[in-house]
């Protein structure tokens, strides 16, 4: 999230997509509450999205954690691995962690 949202940052005209897979979907729920002195993903997500970029999850993790009926933050959808290859396809540069 700190290097999508430095990129856009940086770089306003430049296209960042996050695609959260496995437990990183859990990055996406809504209502996140951190301790103080810790990173909240959740607004790091929406400065992200308010900058333009765009965030999906995995329905397929999701759904493996039980996580279905919860709610995403605003701006997160969910997706599948068709169009995460879709993404991976139409990319320039792929950077995972």
């Amino acid at each position: 999230m700190r290097l999508g949202n430095q990129l856009l940052k940086e770089h306003p005209d430049a296209k960042v997509n996050i695609f959260l897979l496995a437990d990183a979907v859990t990055c996406g729920l809504a209502n996140q509450k951190t301790p103080d002195g810790y990173y909240n993903i959740g607004r790091m997500l929406k400065m992200f999205i308010r900058k333009g970029g765009e965030v999906k999850t995995c329905g397929t993790c999701m759904d493996a954690r039980g996580m279905a009926e919860l709610s995403l933050e605003d701006g997160v959808s969910r997706s599948n691995m068709t169009e995460f290859a879709q993404w991976t396809i139409d990319a320039n540069k792929v950077i995972t962690f």
